[in-house]
């Protein structure tokens, strides 16, 4: 008799609990505007390139929209030669491009097959894009490397790697022309499925 007295309490305690309980809210968030990449859209699509010179090698870059076409992806595949003062280096690159907060130009981070994260602060100026390292997750230690793409006409850039030593000024670590194979549309209109307001 105990038990269902105190089972039949238990129901008369939670029903008024539940009944003053508020109707669920909505919460709406502020998205953030999508970036302006209209000054780098001329990065899209696939692109390739053989490095001449003291260094040999090939680079494949390919840029394109993520996400609603909030970021920037630019993936690279890097094969240098062997030299007589260096082995034979092939590394994979992911770099996730972004406008940034403050509305004046972009950021990279950029991460390689070699465990480093490195963020990059980006500059775009007449066709000359300029990645200067600020740090990150886990750069390389002590060394440091900036990279600028020019654009030279519809289908052609050249990209030019530097690199500083610890304690050293930067050097021209390789320069390559890259030609597009592959053009991706520059517009920037809203992804299949997006609603429009």
């Amino acid at each position: 008799m105990k038990r269902i007295v105190l089972v039949i309490l238990c129901v008369l305690i939670a029903v008024p609990v539940m009944a003053r309980q508020k109707p669920p809210q909505t919460y709406t968030v502020e998205l953030p505007p999508l970036p302006d990449f209209s000054s780098v859209d001329w990065l899209l699509g696939d692109w390739t390139g053989k490095i001449s010179g003291e260094q040999e090698g090939q680079v494949l870059l390919s840029v394109s929209y993520e996400l609603g076409k909030h970021f920037m992806l630019l993936r690279e595949e890097i094969s240098l030669d062997a030299t007589k003062n260096a082995p034979a280096l092939h590394e994979g690159l992911l770099g996730v491009l972004y406008g940034d907060p403050s509305g004046k130009g972009f950021e990279l981070n950029l991460y390689s097959s070699n465990g480093f994260v490195t963020h990059y602060r980006v500059s775009v100026d007449h066709g000359e894009v300029e990645f200067d390292p600020e740090g990150g997750a886990m750069p390389p230690p002590g060394v440091l490397f900036r990279r600028t793409i020019t654009h030279l006409n519809p289908g052609q850039c050249i990209e030019t790697v530097e690199v500083a030593p610890p304690q050293k000024p930067f050097f021209n670590y390789y320069t390559v022309n890259l030609s597009q194979v592959t053009p991706q549309p520059a517009t920037t209109s809203p992804p299949p499925g997006a609603s429009s307001k």
